[in-house]
Order: C-alpha cells, then sequence, then structure tokens
C-alpha cells in the first residue's frame, strides 16, 4: 500500500476519534444540565409543598410552661390532638369551657394541663384546694390523676383522689396538709365536705368530666351542690359527649360566656372503627361468646347483671381463657387489682358491666363484645368508646338472639352507627366467619396453648430444681469431708481408729436419712393446668378468698346446658347492676 495512503487512512481515523470524543463531551453537557433543570424542579416542587404544608403545632405553641412541655416529650407525647390544640389556649387565658367530644379524645390533658399551669406558684391553705374535678366514677377519677400526677410533680403541685370505696381517714389526713388539686367523685366530697374536712371557698378552677354520664348516674343534685358552695369569678370546664337538657341547664347555670370547642360528635362515627351484629341461637351464645373471648388481645366483654359477670368470668376461666369480673359490687381494692391484672395482661378477657366500666382506659382493648344488648344509644356508644381511642383501629361486635334483632338495630340506628349483619350458622363452637370478624380461636386451640404454657412452666420449674439439686449435692458433699475430717481429728485426740470413727457416723447418717425420706408425705397431686394462670400460680383461683363477699365458683359450673333450657347464659332472676345502686 502506498504511503499516501496509509497517511490518509491515519488522518482519517484520528479525526474520527476526536469527532466521536467531542460529540460525547456535548452529550455529557447535555445530560448535566438536564439533571439540574430536574433537580431545581425538584427542589422548588419540595419548597412548594413545604409551603402549603401546615405547620405541626406542638405543645410548646400553646401557652403549656416549658417543665411541662419536657415532661410530655419524656412520655412520647409531643403533638397534641385536635381538641387539645382547640381547647388549652383558652383555658389557659381563664376563659370558660364547654368542651363536646366522645370519650377518648384526650380531654384529659386538655382541661388538666392549664388547671395545673394556672396555679403554679400559687399557695394552697388547708382543706381548702384551689381546683377541683368532679369525675362520675372511681375508675375515672384515679385515670385523672395518674395521667395529670407527673405534670403536677413538675410544678410542685399536690393532688389527691376522693372517692368511694377508699379510705376516708387517709383522704381527710391529706385535705389537712394541703391538696391543690382535688380528683373526686361527687358523694365521697359531699361527705367530706360534711364532716368539716374540706371546704371549697377557695377553688380557682372547676372542671365537671363526663357531664353527660353524671346525669345517667343520678349524680347532678350532688353536682349542683358542691358548684354552688365554690365562689364566683372562677374559671369552669364542663367536657361532655352529649348535650341534653340537664347538661345544658348545668350550663346556662354555671358557666359563663363558655367557648365552645366540638371535636368528636356522640354519633358513633369513628372511622377506624368497625360495628358487626352476630345473630346467635340461644345455645349457640357461650359456645360463640367462649370462642371470641379466647382470641389473641385484650376484649373487654359487656354484660348487664353484676352475677352475670362472675358467671361469665368462672366460665370462660374452666374453658381456659385468661378472664376476670369488674362491677360496682366489687370493693374498690378487688377493682383496681382486676384492672391491673387487665392492663399487664394476665387477664385478656374483661367481663364487665356498664356501671364499672364507664371511663376505663386501658392501651390496646381492640374489640368490645356485647353479651347483652346496650339500655339504651349512650350506653352503647359508651361500651363502643373502650376500643378505638386516640386514633387506634378497633372492632365492635353485638351478639343477638333471633327476638332480640330489632331492638339491637333500632338501637343502632339511634346511635348513629352503621353495622354488618352476620348470622352465626352451624353448632356455634367455633364458626369461620367469627373467627374472620373477630379473631376468634377453637377452645381446642385455647387449651392446647394452656396446655402448652404449663408443660413450658413445668420444665422451667424442674430445671430449677434440678440446679437447686446439683448445689445442695455438692454443699453437702463439702459438709460431709468437713465432718468426716473433724470427727478423724477427734478420734485421734481420744486414741481411737480414725476410719472407724467415720465409718460410724457414715453409717448413722445414711440411716437417719433414709429413714426421714420414708416418713415423708406423699405430695398432693397439683390442679390441672386450666386452674393455672400465667404466673405459674395454681392456686390463684381455686382457693383465695374474694372481695365480692366470699369464694368465687360455687355451684357455678362451665357452659351447662341441663339446668337452661336454652343453652345459653342465664338471664332470669339475676340482680340488675342498677347505676342508681352502686356508690361512686
Amino acid at each position: 500500500m502506498p504511503e499516501n495512503d496509509s497517511n490518509e487512512i491515519v488522518d482519517a481515523v484520528e479525526a474520527l476519534v476526536v469527532t466521536e470524543a467531542i460529540e460525547a463531551a456535548e452529550a455529557d453537557e447535555i445530560i448535566e444540565a438536564l439533571e439540574a433543570d430536574v433537580t431545581t424542579d425538584q427542589s422548588i416542587d419540595a419548597e412548594a409543598d413545604d409551603a402549603d404544608a401546615e405547620p405541626t403545632i406542638t405543645f410548646g405553641d400553646l401557652g403549656l410552661p416549658e417543665g411541662v412541655v419536657r415532661k410530655l416529650a419524656q412520655n412520647g407525647v409531643t403533638s397534641p390532638f385536635p381538641i387539645q390544640a382547640a381547647t388549652i389556649p383558652d383555658a389557659l387565658a381563664g376563659k370558660d369551657i364547654l368542651g363536646r367530644g366522645r370519650t377518648g379524645s384526650g380531654k384529659t390533658l386538655s382541661f388538666g394541663l392549664p388547671t395545673l399551669a394556672r396555679l403554679a406558684g400559687g399557695h394552697t391553705e388547708k382543706k381548702k384546694p384551689r381546683a377541683i374535678i368532679l369525675t362520675p366514677t372511681r375508675e375515672l377519677a384515679m385515670q385523672v390523676a395518674d395521667a395529670l400526677q407527673p405534670y403536677g410533680d413538675v410544678l410542685g403541685l399536690k393532688m389527691k383522689v376522693v372517692c368511694g370505696g377508699t379510705s376516708m381517714g387517709n383522704q381527710i389526713y391529706a385535705l389537712e396538709r394541703g391538696v391543690d388539686v382535688l380528683v373526686a367523685t361527687p358523694g365521697r366530697l359531699r361527705d367530706i365536705i360534711n364532716r368539716g374536712a374540706c371546704s371549697l371557698e377557695n377553688v380557682e378552677v372547676a372542671v365537671l368530666d363526663e357531664a353527660d354520664q353524671m346525669a345517667d348516674l343520678g349524680f347532678l343534685p350532688e353536682v349542683t351542690e358542691l358548684l354552688d358552695q365554690i365562689p364566683g369569678g372562677g374559671q369552669r370546664m364542663l367536657f361532655s359527649a352529649t348535650m341534653e337538657n340537664e347538661i345544658g341547664t348545668l350550663v346556662k347555670r354555671y358557666l359563663s360566656n363558655p367557648v365552645t370547642h366540638e371535636v368528636d360528635s356522640a354519633q358513633g362515627n369513628v372511622t377506624t372503627m368497625t360495628h358487626h351484629v352476630l345473630v346467635v341461637k340461644p345455645k349457640d351464645k357461650a359456645p360463640v361468646t367462649a370462642a371470641i373471648a379466647a382470641r389473641k388481645g385484650r376484649t373487654i366483654i359487656f354484660v348487664r347483671t353484676q352475677l352475670g359477670a362472675d358467671r361469665i368470668a368462672e366460665q370462660l376461666v374452666e374453658a381456659g381463657v385468661k378472664a376476670d369480673a369488674l362491677h360496682g359490687g366489687m370493693t374498690q381494692g378487688a377493682r383496681t387489682r382486676v384492672l391491673a391484672d387487665f392492663k399487664d395482661g394476665y387477664v385478656n378477657a374483661l367481663v364487665a358491666t356498664d356501671v364499672a366500666a364507664r371511663g376505663i382506659h386501658v392501651d390496646g382493648i381492640d374489640l368490645v363484645l356485647n353479651v347483652d344488648p346496650a339500655g339504651d344509644h349512650k350506653d352503647y356508644l359508651h361500651r363502643s368508646g373502650r376500643t378505638a381511642r386516640a386514633g387506634k383501629s378497633g372492632v365492635v361486635v353485638s351478639l343477638a338472639l333471633p327476638h332480640q334483632r330489632r331492638q339491637i338495630f333500632r338501637l343502632m340506628e339511634d346511635a348513629g352507627v352503621d353495622a354488618s349483619r352476620h348470622i352465626v350458622q352451624g353448632a356455634g363452637a367455633f364458626d369461620p366467619e367469627v373467627a374472620e370478624i373477630t379473631g376468634a380461636r377453637s377452645l381446642t386451640e385455647v387449651q392446647a396453648d394452656s396446655a402448652n404454657n404449663a408443660a413450658k412452666q413445668a420444665e422451667r420449674e424442674v430445671a430449677d430444681l434440678t440446679k437447686q439439686l446439683e448445689r445442695l449435692t455438692r454443699r453437702a458433699a463439702e459438709l460431709r469431708e468437713e465432718a468426716d475430717r473433724l470427727v478423724a481429728r477427734s478420734a485421734r485426740e481420744r486414741g481411737e481408729d480414725p476410719e472407724a470413727a467415720v465409718a460410724e457416723v457414715v453409717e448413722a447418717a445414711e440411716a437417719e436419712v433414709a429413714a426421714a425420706v420414708a416418713a415423708a408425705p406423699v405430695a398432693e397431686e397439683r390442679p390441672s393446668f386450666q386452674a393455672r394462670d400465667d404466673r405459674g400460680n395454681y392456686e390463684r383461683r381455686d382457693n383465695r378468698r374474694d372481695d365480692r363477699g366470699g369464694d368465687r365458683g360455687g355451684d357455678r359450673g362451665g357452659f351447662r346446658r341441663d339446668d337452661r333450657p336454652s343453652g345459653g347464659f342465664r338471664s332470669g332472676g339475676e340482680r340488675r347492676d342498677d347505676n342508681r345502686g352502686v356508690p361512686p
């Protein structure tokens, strides 16, 4: 090939390479420019979104003291609920508040934190609290005090619960030393005032919580008597789920130009709560109840009477379910223990009457089961309010016998609830549709879990006893060696044969041990696994004396059908859990 042609080819290749490099560089520049434009557009869009988004309100923005805000953050509470964000600024300004919202909407901190903030730095005289919070039930009073006590401690304020079923002497003693905030039920507070142990003449802030429940329980005469003793010019806050005639009278009489805040209406329109009605045959009611109660998670079961609560709780226990009863016929100590067991997870199913369950707040209740229909739509809403609290989800299930369907659906309509209906077919011991709705489990599965737990506990006990036996065996060997050495030395000091002396002592000790083993009584057989709880206490229910006034159990058996033609839970002849007959 000629030299000129070769040079031309080389020049052409070099030119092509340079051209490709230039084009690649230009392409990179174009890509970088496009990427920069996209990034800029995204930044602009993000800035626009941030500008459009509403700023997050914190408790610090509401005007609360810095120490209270820090304590809230330590407890994991940073963003206020809607009713808290709406109410706290007006309450801090000293305005009268009329709050309307369903139970579980966060009202306690709405009135509690401003009350504490307004009292901070003041002086309280003996027997003369500066703030009172009236609640309809003992449990609610204790829950309010428990919720506010950490923040009262931050501000150096003293708080005391005054309610029935607890020692009046302790309450009077606390008042004599000075109490800033008194959380009370109306009946007990009136009794203490009549004894001259308390005066309301220095009350600056008065709060009436769950006013509609006060009216339902017949406490409004006591409430008005107490409010009449409070001097005018102070702050009044009233919270209620409904505003009926009696509540409206309280508002007009005691609140001055109140600021109204309404977050959740009294109707059952919570989007995170679903309602179901299970139509069951009488003979299937008890097995369906047990299957639902055996589900995993916390369940609260509502019944109409005290005797019904005790009986169903015992039947569930015998079926292998960790259950207990809660009603107004129990002492306050018993009610407190049952609630503590329920909160701590030692009890999964709580069988309660309406009067005992009003105002109860327990985290993690994701199902409410109405074994007996609620008395009216307000009771139904109060029952339902035990679940789907603070934005959580929950399910409300009502059992209906065929003749109760019309009554229950009329009640649902009055409550503003759209409930789905399901007819439970088959034997009723375990229905797939019930399991899908509620997470119900068959009693065989529950008993298998119970037996498995009992076996694990027994294995743990065996392992512990084995370790103890090994430790005691080593200790016995060490002591035997020490004893033999001392016996041998003693024999030598007496001029006797050491080996013979040791053999004689060992032989006597072995004979004594053999005699002790032969004389030891035979251990009685422990109860079956169904009577044993999670803590490993076999006789927790069998032998304990109950605070309800007698031994639980008696002739109440399992799901017996021989003495009840219907086969379900007995209802005739039972004492009703009359709200008016139970002290707060």
